[in-house]
């Protein structure tokens, strides 16, 4: 089986990651070192630096993976501060600011960096397009799960397997892995 090293103390990210691979004949070992993020608006550049910091840190091939929810009402914010903006506002008050919108059009971004000692990271990009809903469903996934609504259930309503095939990760590490192939 091969072997992937995931930069990441995000524990939802890790069980999506493993659940995905080990599909695919990838064994996932987390560091949970962490990188420097870049304050960019793209997740592109973010991903990319953070994959070339940790290989050259850890001196081995290493993935990591920067995403982001993107609301057009909101021009596309939380967009990269996505993680910060969950932490410090929550679910609730991005349904706040969401509370007389009328589209509520949003994109999950996930992007795979690969990086290995010495050589230019590459990265993978998966979206999907969905909607916020108007309240928090469901219990399951984390961060904006919850909110985050595709073909009528959000993320948290889904579950893991269902989320996991149709997901913005899901559609990252499919290129990351025909990539590696």
């Amino acid at each position: 089986m091969r072997k992937i090293v995931f930069v990441t103390r995000n524990k939802g990210k890790l069980r999506e990651a493993m659940d995905i691979l080990t599909s695919k004949g990838i064994e996932v070992i987390q560091n949970s070192d962490g990188y420097p993020e870049l304050q960019e608006d793209e997740l592109e550049p973010i991903a990319a630096y953070g994959a070339s910091w940790a290989a050259g840190k850890l001196g081995m091939p290493v993935m990591v993976d920067d995403s982001g929810l993107f609301i057009k009402a909101l021009n596309g914010f939380p967009g990269p501060y996505s993680a910060f903006v969950e932490e410090h506002l929550g679910n609730g008050r991005v349904l706040k600011l969401m509370e007389d919108e009328k589209d509520r059009t949003a994109v999950f971004r996930s992007v795979i960096g690969y990086c290995e000692p010495g050589k230019e990271p590459v990265v993978f990009t998966g979206t999907v397009e969905g909607t916020i809903a108007l309240e928090e469903r469901g219990t399951g996934g984390f961060g904006y799960d919850p909110i985050f609504d595709y073909n009528g259930k959000t993320f948290g309503e889904l579950g893991d397997e269902e989320k996991n095939k149709v997901s913005h990760r899901r559609r990252a590490l499919d290129k990351f892995c025909e990539w590696l192939d």
